[in-house]
């Protein structure tokens, strides 16, 4: 799956010390008054515009996200779901998990075929594949709280964009075509859906080009209403009217009732800490604050300071502490609201040392002994699509908001929810589909994520804040399927443990190892082949790849607070442009 391109929107005058911070360093893009990263310029653009008008954080991240609904159909949406954590300016924190819901019709067997194995392909598009849509209700939740400006207005620059139509990227050009024509290797994905290939198609057929203007005006019609009317529009009005009759007419299960019931949730924030540092992240059913809580605890009890960053020993510390944090996250995380998860026990420093108790200092651990417990027979594939997107947000007062959202796979669905210009999600993929069946290929079947009504699925996503000493570091989180809270871990490691400055720190090579597969995947070119040779002396199954992530990130200078945007060079369109005075 494609990565969402991150694009860096920075607002308000800059505020750069140049005889503390050398301008020949590349630090991101500076300013005191305010930044977004995003993964669209458009999306970034209109949450630079809610800042301008004197909107805090939460009203430009709700900005941002609906925008992004319009420019960035793959991943930004108003038919997924995800989560948002905020730190206000004196250090409470707080989160919402708007993740999507089983709806009520759903059974824990839905995607397995006669013989009892998963049918993938009803987990990848079509009317079976989504879950209840959760982001219209967890925008409306964060922003009654916490935002500023009427609601209106932070959802009207969505609805110019769609109803006036904004001009394509290459990129985008390109995703709407293999979507609605298709490519070498087959039919658009898109194209057995009449709606979608009517609201994404270029009138009058043909290939859409850079630079061309694109109007959605269902779409438009539709962020009007939510604009207007506020979320009970989406959730009890017209549009879900038409998602519920569009569901009924080809075999889907959500129902009005499923729209009407779904409530986004204030949840505490997962909190640790890190050789000082305060970690702020988000609990279920997001497994990536317990994850990313319990690797650092690892880390930290290992001793990690004292390795070099690129060490083999430290190389071969991480993975083991990654080993160790996702065999958990396969044995014990789920919906809270549905299944017992040990959060404290699992965060817990007293855990940490009782994991690392396994770890041999120059020897792979084997994934299967450590998770024999759970561990059944079969084979069969467990890819989880990356195809999701990062926000970050910080504004003039230190308010930070960290967002990811997702429609699971790149354009979810592929279902375009007739009369609406709506994608809807495909999230019920990450259930765990076959109760009972945990294989070393990466399928997970243990209870706690198994499919039930109203049940939110276990998630990757790993939206984070790091604070020390009562003052904001840094807000972080990126794409990429079951890779993002390793990559996550990357980024936290270089400015906690090894004290490198954001750039560094996103620009660090990265390595994945999720305990089944029984692998480890780095980027292409980041090992010495001396190193890897050593790994694989170790035990160690290492893989290369192209890239990890895209972690749009925003980094505060500890000296002069001025606060850097950054966006990942992994992605080649990344664009950083200024608002506000």
């Amino acid at each position: 799956m494609r990565k969402a391109l991150p694009y860096l929107v920075v607002l308000g005058l800059l505020a750069l010390a140049p005889t503390t911070v050398s301008t020949q360093i590349d630090l991101g893009v500076p300013s005191k008054t305010g930044i977004v990263v995003s993964a669209s310029d458009l999306a970034a653009d209109a949450g630079a515009s809610v800042l301008a008008k004197g909107g805090n954080a939460v009203d430009a991240a709700v900005a941002t996200a609906f925008a992004m609904a319009v420019t960035s159909p793959s991943n930004g949406n108003i038919g997924g779901g995800g989560f948002m954590v905020i730190r206000l300016p004196n250090g409470t924190a707080t989160t919402f998990d708007y993740r999507e819901m089983a709806p009520g019709k759903s059974t824990p067997t839905m995607y397995l075929n006669k013989a009892g194995e998963i049918d993938m392909s009803l987990t990848q598009q079509g009317y079976l594949a989504p879950g209840v849509p959760g982001t219209v209700r967890g925008m409306a939740a964060a922003h009654k709280k916490f935002g500023k400006l009427a609601w209106k207005d932070v959802v009207t620059p969505a609805v110019t964009l769609a109803s006036k139509g904004f001009k394509l990227s290459k990129s985008l050009a390109n995703g709407l075509n293999s979507e609605v024509l298709g490519t070498e290797r087959g039919p658009g994905r898109m194209a057995a859906f009449p709606a979608s290939v009517a609201a994404y198609g270029k009138p009058g057929g043909g290939e859409w080009k850079e630079g061309d203007t694109i109007v959605l005006g269902d779409l438009g019609k539709t962020l009007t209403a939510i604009a207007t009317d506020g979320p009970d529009a989406f959730y009890k009005g017209w549009i879900a009217d038409r998602i519920a009759e569009d569901m009924a007419a080809h075999g889907g299960l959500i129902t009005k009732d499923d729209l009407a019931n779904y409530a986004a949730k204030e949840r505490a924030p997962i909190k640790g800490t890190f050789y000082g540092y305060d970690i702020i992240g988000m609990p279920p059913p997001s497994s990536g604050g317990i994850a990313l809580v319990e690797m650092l605890n690892m880390l930290e009890a290992m001793n990690l300071q004292k390795e070099t960053r690129q060490s083999v020993r430290g190389i071969h510390l991480v993975i083991e502490a990654q080993r160790r944090a996702y065999l958990d996250r396969a044995r014990f995380i789920g919906d809270t609201d549905f299944v017992q998860v040990p959060i404290d026990t699992l965060i817990s420093k007293a855990h940490a040392k009782e994991l690392i108790a396994t770890v041999t200092p120059n020897k792979a651990s084997s994934s299967a002994e450590l998770g024999k417990d759970i561990l059944s027979a079969g084979k069969m594939p467990a890819e989880e699509p990356m195809e999701t997107t990062h926000f970050s947000v910080v504004d003039k007062d230190g308010m930070a908001v960290t967002n990811t959202f997702t429609l699971e796979g790149g354009y979810g669905s592929h279902v375009v929810i007739k009369g609406t210009g709506m994608i809807l999600n495909n999230e019920m993929g990450d259930f765990n589909k076959k109760p009972g069946t945990t294989t070393a290929t990466g399928t997970i079947g243990t209870p706690a994520n198994v499919i039930a009504p109203g049940k939110r699925m276990l998630s990757s996503m790993t939206p984070v804040i790091i604070a020390k000493d009562g003052k904001l570091v840094m807000v972080t989180g990126s794409p990429g399927g079951r890779t993002i809270i390793n990559t996550v871990l990357h980024v936290v490691l270089g400015v906690t443990a090894w004290g490198l400055n954001g750039r560094e720190a996103v620009d660090s090579p990265r390595w994945d190892h999720e305990w089944m597969p029984d692998r480890v995947t780095f980027e292409a070119n980041a090992l010495s082949d001396a190193a890897m040779a050593q790994l694989k002396t170790m035990g160690y199954d290492v893989v290369q790849r192209g890239e990890q992530g895209s972690a749009q990130s925003i980094w505060m200078h500890p000296q002069t607070g001025t606060a850097f945007g950054i966006a990942d060079h992994r992605s080649p369109d990344a664009k950083a442009s200024k608002g506000g005075s």
